[in-house]
């Protein structure tokens, strides 16, 4: 049982560390939320994990995701204009559901498109969050119907607020620049990211998931920023290829990122 404890709290440290890691000098807003999501699913025994945020017109696009299936999750409610990850954006307060089966009549769209895929049986939506301001919602998804304890709310809710705080912080660096204008930044990154997963894909005949793993394993390990290299490939800049070998365990640590000439 103290191994189990020990072990949980060595994750927590590690989710903390990686989180305040992305916040220091010029840091990626892409990949603050895609480890969000990451460390989510890890720490709180999600089977996948989600992230939405409000436009500049308040609109919700999702903008990480730990897998296809929960990106589609999100896509559905946003589809639908229902949903726990909706509500819990709308109102700025968490939002618990423990058995989708059960909220039918809440969110009908959404709940039959979700029993069509028979993927998740429950969500928990946390808001993003300062004080009353909602910039958008972390949204945990199982495959089994259950509660999430106390304790993993509490977890799941602090994990979103370092995220908002970093969102946030970026507004205060950036003198005269509002917070909407900052989401857009990241919303647009994603669209590029989006289209360098599909160049990976198609590529390797990979399916998305495995494309994008390798994407930011090479942006990591290259300590290039995630949309700079996904960028960089949809303008040809980069070749696929590098990505690829670099991303390979049995390459890592010899490859370097390099620029092809331009044609």
């Amino acid at each position: 049982m103290s191994q189990a404890v020990s072990g949980r709290e060595q994750l927590v440290s590690r989710a903390f560390i990686g989180l305040a890691d992305t916040l220091v000098d010029d840091y990626d807003m892409i990949e603050l939320l895609d480890r969000l999501v990451g460390y989510s699913a890890e720490l709180l025994a999600a089977d996948a994990a989600g992230l939405v945020l409000g436009d500049a017109k308040g609109t919700l696009r999702v903008v990480a995701s730990s897998s296809e299936d929960a990106e589609l999750m999100e896509l559905l409610q946003l589809q639908n204009d229902e949903g726990p990850c909706l509500e819990c954006y709308h109102t700025a307060t968490p939002v618990s559901v423990p058995d989708l089966d059960d909220a039918g009549r809440r969110w009908p769209g959404f709940t039959a498109a979700v029993r069509a895929r028979g993927v998740f049986r429950s969500v928990h939506a946390l808001p993003l969050r300062l004080r009353k301001e909602s910039i958008g919602a972390l949204n945990l998804f199982h495959s089994r119907p259950g509660p999430l304890p106390e304790v993993d709310l509490a977890l799941g809710q602090a994990l979103a607020d370092v995220a908002t705080i970093g969102i946030l912080q970026e507004r205060a660096i950036r003198r005269g620049e509002v917070v909407t204008e900052q989401l857009q930044t990241a919303l647009n990154s994603r669209v590029v990211i989006e289209q360098a997963k599909g160049v990976i894909a198609e590529r390797a005949g990979l399916p998305m998931d495995a494309a994008f793993d390798r994407l930011r394993r090479y942006a990591r390990s290259s300590n290039q920023k995630l949309s700079d290299v996904a960028r960089r490939l949809v303008e040809r800049d980069l070749d696929p290829e590098l990505v690829l070998r670099a991303a390979h365990p049995a390459a890592a640590g010899r490859s370097r990122p390099l620029r092809t000439p331009n044609t």
